[in-house]
C-alpha cells in the first residue's frame, strides 16, 4: 500500500512538474490553433465577399480562391504551433517536404485530381452554368473544386466528378458559343412533291422568330432512302432556344405535310411470293 501511494506520489509529481514545464505552451498552441482556424474562416468568406463584388470574376473561380487562402493560413498556423513547442523552422519544412514527398507518392491519383482542377480553373474550358458532356458524363456544372466537380445530370441527379476524369477526356460544352446549328430529317414519299414539301418546311423554319436569319435556313434532299426521300431542314438559333425550337419544328413538320397531303412514310417490306415446281393433276 505504501509502494502504490509512493507510486501516485511520483506520477503527480510529474504531471506537475510536465504542467509547469509545458503548460503554457500547451496553452499557448490551443490560442494559436483557434485563433488561426477562426482568422481561416473569417480571412475564406472575407474573399468570398470581395469575388462576389468583382462583375468580371467567374464564379467558378470563387470558391477556389476561397478555399486556397484558407488551405494556406492553416498550413501556416500548423507551423506556429510546431513552432510554439520549440521545433526549429528549418526541421519543420523538411519534415513536411519529406511527408509531401511520401504523401505525394501515396496519393497520386488524388493529386492529379487537384492539379487538373487548377488547369479547369485557369483554362476555363466550362464555367459554372454550362452544360458539358465529358469524361462518360452529361450534365450542367454547378461547382468546380480542388478535387472534384459537381453537376447535375438532365433528369436531376447530383454528380461529383473527379476532376481528372473531366481534364484527361475531350470536354464538349453545349453553352460555350452564343448559337448553335441544328438539323431535322424529315422523310416524305417517292410519290410526293419534292419541291412542295421543301418549300413548306423552309416556311415553317423563316417564319419563327427564334430562327435567326444570318446563317439563312435552308432545306436540302440529304439521301434517297429505302421507303423515303429524305429532307433536311437546317437553321441556327440562339443556344437558349434551341432545345424549344427543335422540338417546335419537329412537331410543325407533322402537321404542316399531313395538311399539305404530303406523306411521312414508314419502312415497309413488300413480299413476292413464286410458286416453284410443277403442280399435281
Amino acid at each position: 500500500m505504501e509502494n502504490l501511494d509512493v507510486n501516485v506520489t511520483a506520477l503527480v509529481e510529474e504531471i506537475y512538474s510536465l504542467v509547469l514545464a509545458y503548460g503554457l505552451d500547451i496553452l499557448g498552441a490551443i490560442v494559436i490553433l483557434f485563433v488561426g482556424w477562426w482568422i481561416a474562416g473569417m480571412v475564406d468568406r472575407a474573399v468570398a465577399r470581395a469575388l462576389g463584388r468583382i462583375p468580371q470574376m467567374d464564379n467558378t473561380l470563387k470558391p477556389f480562391l476561397g478555399s486556397l487562402v484558407r488551405y494556406a493560413i492553416l498550413a501556416i498556423t500548423l507551423v506556429a504551433v510546431l513552432s510554439q513547442f520549440g521545433v526549429e523552422t528549418t526541421s519543420i519544412i523538411a519534415v513536411l517536404g519529406a511527408a509531401g514527398l511520401a504523401i505525394g507518392l501515396a496519393l497520386q491519383g488524388t493529386l492529379q485530381n487537384i492539379a487538373a482542377g487548377v488547369m479547369l480553373l485557369f483554362l476555363r474550358p466550362f464555367k459554372v452554368g454550362d452544360f458539358i458532356d465529358a469524361g462518360g458524363v452529361t450534365g450542367t456544372v454547378n461547382a468546380v473544386g480542388l478535387f472534384t466537380s459537381e453537376l447535375t445530370s438532365i433528369d436531376g441527379i447530383h454528380l461529383s466528378v473527379p476532376n481528372s476524369q473531366l481534364w484527361n477526356t475531350a470536354i464538349t460544352n453545349f453553352s460555350r458559343n452564343t448559337t448553335r446549328r441544328m438539323d431535322i430529317v424529315v422523310g416524305i414519299g417517292y410519290g410526293d412533291d419534292i419541291d412542295k414539301g421543301l418549300a413548306i418546311l423552309l416556311g415553317l423554319m423563316a417564319d419563327d422568330p427564334r430562327t435567326l436569319k444570318d446563317p439563312a435556313p435552308m432545306t436540302m434532299v440529304t439521301a434517297l432512302g429505302a421507303s423515303s426521300v429524305d429532307l433536311n431542314m437546317r437553321c441556327w438559333a440562339d443556344t437558349s432556344d434551341f432545345w424549344d425550337l427543335q422540338f417546335h419544328l419537329h412537331k410543325a413538320a407533322k402537321e404542316a405535310l399531313d395538311q399539305a397531303g404530303i406523306s411521312i412514310p414508314y419502312p415497309q417490306q413488300d413480299v413476292h411470293m413464286h410458286q416453284v415446281g410443277g403442280g399435281t393433276d
